[in-house]
Order: structure tokens, then C-alpha cells, then sequence
């Protein structure tokens, strides 16, 4: 039987490598509909982008590689980024995830501190938690979801974004653009 963490702070347990939550994931069948509900909450304005095999490399599914493309729009409330996903093209997460519970917040993202990219993967699978799709973004920004929904009824993501490059242009914003862009 494992060691129980121990708390190390009031906010901190032993065995602690998550740090701060960067991400909360909404799938839908309707990107339209439920940005507009979120514009109703005042989060927005989103950026909408499409994810496919000309924008994602490495794409995988459940250990393959794989092709499946989607609808992805992101938008900031203060520090939390929102994401709303709708699949378009063939078997994913997501699509597993619409026909087992409907539409609803299907995963959330973490920071890893300083950890490398190869470390945070490996520390979940080392965990019991196996890597279940992947993909790199425009070549420069790397995503792998883990199969954590047993343990805690939702999934966990980790992504980097490259500090030295600005985000790709949207295809679109809706409703529309931020001031100043």
C-alpha cells in the first residue's frame, strides 16, 4: 500500500506536482450556442480556431495515431482560460464523451511548475493515469489528455504554450474582436 500524503501546506499535499489549474473545458455539439451562453455569464469574446490534421501534428487516440478534428474556441475570464470544444471528424475524447454524458465540462488543465514537458507526462503515467489523445498545435504547442475520470470523474489535460510566440491568429472571434485588435 502507498504512503498517504501528508500536507505541507494549507494548500499543498506531499506528493503535490499539479500547480495551478489554467483551464476549464466545456464539449458541446453546438460551439455557437454555447458561446452564447457563456457571453450571457460575460465570458468572452472567444477566439475559434479548427483543429485538423492541417493545424495538429502527432495526433493520437488511445495509443494509435490518429485523425480527428474539432471546433475549439478559448476565451479569459481574469485568470482562468475557458475552452468550448465541438468534434467534427471522427473518433475522439470528445465524442466518447457526448455519447456517455452529453454536453458538459469535460476536462481541466494543469500547470506543472518547472517540470519538462517529458517529465509531467511521465509523472501521470507513473501515477496509473495513461495518456488517452495527444497532439502537437501549429507545431510549437504540445496537448495529451489522461484517462483520470475514473479517479475523478473528469479529465486531466496538460498543454504548453510557448511564452516567446504570440497565439496564431483565430479564424474568428465571436462576437467579436477585442478592443485594440
Amino acid at each position: 500500500m502507498a504512503a498517504q500524503p501528508t500536507t505541507t501546506s494549507a494548500n499543498t499535499l506531499s506528493n503535490s506536482f499539479l500547480t495551478d489549474t489554467m483551464q476549464i473545458c466545456v464539449v458541446t455539439r453546438d460551439i455557437y450556442r454555447t458561446m452564447d451562453g457563456m457571453l450571457k455569464l460575460g465570458i468572452g469574446p472567444w477566439a475559434v480556431y479548427t483543429f485538423d490534421k492541417t493545424t495538429v501534428s502527432d495526433m493520437t487516440f488511445r495509443g494509435k495515431p490518429a485523425e480527428y478534428a474539432m471546433k475549439l474556441c478559448l476565451a479569459f475570464n481574469g485568470n482562468m482560460m475557458w475552452e468550448i470544444i465541438q468534434p467534427t471528424l471522427g473518433p475522439s475524447i470528445y465524442t466518447e464523451f457526448l455519447e456517455r454524458h452529453g454536453e458538459g465540462i469535460h476536462h481541466t488543465a494543469f500547470h506543472c511548475g518547472d517540470m519538462s514537458w517529458a517529465e509531467r507526462c511521465a509523472e501521470f503515467e507513473k501515477r496509473g493515469f495513461r495518456m488517452i489523445q495527444s497532439g502537437t498545435w501549429q507545431g510549437t504547442v504540445p496537448y495529451a489528455y489522461f484517462d483520470t475520470e475514473e479517479a475523478t470523474t473528469t479529465t486531466a489535460e496538460l498543454f504548453i504554450i510557448p511564452t516567446d510566440k504570440p497565439m496564431p491568429a483565430p479564424e474568428q472571434w465571436y462576437p467579436a474582436p477585442p478592443p485594440g485588435v
